[in-house]
């Protein structure tokens, strides 16, 4: 989930950045391992838009006289909602934070990127067995007041509206994070130049302040969307037809390949219209010399009275407290209880089975997008920059899709392949790759392809190219400069990759759920199940366990944000 939106800030970076001039040729066997990487990263894309004319269109019309209006609906009106109040909070926490001095401004600054680190299916599990009738809150309602079943009507929580307020207090960040940079470094001058025309703050800032950070809350706004529409563990819980669960339920429930193909073909559609909206917003993004100076000597831009320092508090201290702080807490008493501590007695054998297939991913991935970015650094023209593009995509696919747009390929491979090892190999099992890991590992390489590529390109465009022409008259060849030059300078870059990768691969859910072999559980899977089956307490020390693990990225995301604004600070000072 992070990686995303550090997928965002990359790839606006390197579209910023000069281009680095080549300075020895790319060769023959590096061209074609690129092509050979992005021709399988984009297997599930062509599967899935091969699907739409043989065979897809024919399943969704099967589908069209019953659930797939709801399908498509609720789809819309979940990022509809999600993304509003995404939007609110992001924005109005964003521009508190940037132009105005209240009580613990500075904590509630990054503690609000927190959310991030939780999962939107542990999130929809907390606040379910808080919420539902026999939770906390609706038992000491009753205690308190003394009502019956029939004297109050509480908002049900598994509902649309129940699942878009999870999502957006898991998801807000996104928002908060890129309209905050934009809020930091637009022009002060034109909004102080409002308030002397006589403009109130609110004036001000709805005719100058928000039309100039637009592009960067849209950016996030599409982020935001491409997160609901991959979401599984929420729409699944809260029994939420949605294109991810209608695709899980067709393809392993039914058994209806078509209608599967079908709704991941209408769900690509989806997926790029907001790769468009992301791509084009991000491009429109501009950035002003005279921004807001974060600071000791920092001038807030608005001043609050009393009530209005309180109810900036309050604005910015409400979704870490939902999104992050009452879901860990909540966890965190669950996993003190006698059931889940017998639970743990089990833990290490699907922590250890999540550990070994994530190292597995991150290393094949890691390795992928260094034979990218290194083929990439040492080219010139559009070639390589759209071949890495098109391999980069999965990150942009929902893990329901990617499953599907896998498993059609490579079952027909799968059973060739069979074949031929039992006519010529006197191969006498069933399917080689069916029932085994390797279809799943293929599919959380090309879904975590991007993220690795991302945390290597920064380090490998800050390389001088000098060190390539050194290389070049020392007679070096191509394969000895990477290993005896890059990788040694990229050590920092490669190790950030693992870990976002590995930590990314363990929170997976939806692909994981569909690709895995039978005797393959994982932290997420097993806490999926477990809080399926109304069974959280035993849930809570893997939840726990995976909420920590996601506090890493968000860490580094944090300590990034600051770095860059405080570089932003001091180029405006100077």
């Amino acid at each position: 989930m992070v990686s995303r939106l550090r997928q965002f800030d990359a790839g606006e970076a390197s579209a910023a950045r000069v281009p680095r001039a080549p300075t020895l040729p790319v060769g023959a066997g590096w061209t074609l391992a690129a092509l050979a990487i992005a021709a399988l990263a984009s297997v599930p894309l062509v599967a899935v838009a091969i699907s739409a004319p043989s065979g897809g269109l024919a399943g969704l019309a099967q589908l069209s006289g019953g659930v797939l209006g709801r399908y498509i609906g609720n789809t819309a009106a979940l990022m509809a909602l999600t993304g509003a109040l995404a939007t609110a909070m992001g924005v109005s926490s964003a521009w508190f934070v940037s132009a105005c001095d209240f009580p613990a401004r500075r904590t509630l600054g990054w503690a609000l990127v927190l959310p991030l680190a939780v999962p939107s299916y542990i999130a929809a599990y907390v606040y379910a067995d808080l919420l539902d009738f026999s939770g906390p809150v609706q038992s000491t309602l009753r205690a308190v007041t003394g009502w019956g079943v029939e004297d109050y009507t509480f908002p049900p929580i598994r509902s649309l509206i129940g699942s878009a307020i999870i999502l957006a207090l898991v998801l807000y960040p996104y928002i908060y994070l890129l309209a905050r940079a934009a809020f930091a470094t637009q022009s002060v001058a034109q909004f102080r130049a409002a308030r002397s025309l006589g403009a109130t703050p609110p004036r001000a800032f709805w005719r100058v302040a928000l039309p100039a950070a637009r592009p960067a809350i849209a950016g996030g706004l599409a982020l935001v969307c491409m997160e609901v529409l991959a979401d599984f563990g929420v729409a699944e819980y809260f029994a939420i037809p949605t294109f991810s669960t209608g695709i899980f339920r067709s393809w392993l429930a039914m058994g209806d390949k078509e209608a599967a193909l079908g709704l991941a073909a209408l769900m690509l559609g989806f997926v790029a219209i907001l790769v468009a909206i992301e791509a084009t917003t991000r491009g429109g993004r501009t950035t002003s010399r005279d921004g807001l100076i974060e600071g000791k000597d920092r001038q807030p831009l608005v001043e609050l009275s009393a009530l209005g320092k309180l109810g900036a508090f309050l604005v910015c201290a409400a979704p870490v407290l939902l999104g992050f702080l009452i879901p860990a807490a909540h966890l965190a008493g669950l996993a003190m209880e006698d059931a889940a501590l017998r639970a743990s007695a089990s833990l290490s054998e699907y922590l250890t089975a999540s550990l070994w297939l994530g190292a597995i991913v991150a290393i094949a991935t890691t390795a992928l997008a260094l034979t990218l970015a290194f083929a990439k650094s040492r080219s010139s023209g559009s070639f390589f920059p759209g071949l890495t593009r098109l391999a980069t995509l999965g990150y942009a696919l929902p893990g329901a899709l990617l499953a599907v747009g896998l498993l059609a390929p490579l079952g027909a491979f799968d059973q060739s392949l069979t074949r031929f090892a039992s006519d010529n190999l006197g191969y006498a099992g069933g399917l080689i790759l069916s029932g085994t890991s390797l279809i799943l590992i293929y599919a959380l390489c090309v879904r975590f392809l991007t993220v690795a590529y991302n945390a290597l390109e920064g380090g490998m465009a800050r390389i001088p190219p000098s060190f390539d022409a050194a290389a070049r008259s020392l007679g070096a060849r191509p394969a000895r400069v990477l290993t005896q030059i890059y990788i040694p300078l990229l050590r920092p870059s490669l190790l950030a990759a693992l870990a976002l990768v590995l930590i990314d691969t363990l929170r997976e859910l939806p692909a994981t759920l569909i690709l895995r072999p039978f005797n393959l559980e994982t932290l997420a899977t097993r806490t999926y199940r477990l809080a399926s089956d109304e069974r959280l307490v035993e849930a809570s020390i893997p939840a726990l366990i995976l909420l920590a693990v996601g506090l890493i990225p968000v860490i580094l995301l944090t300590r990034g944000a600051a770095n860059r604004q405080s570089s932003e600070s001091g180029k405006v000072s100077g």
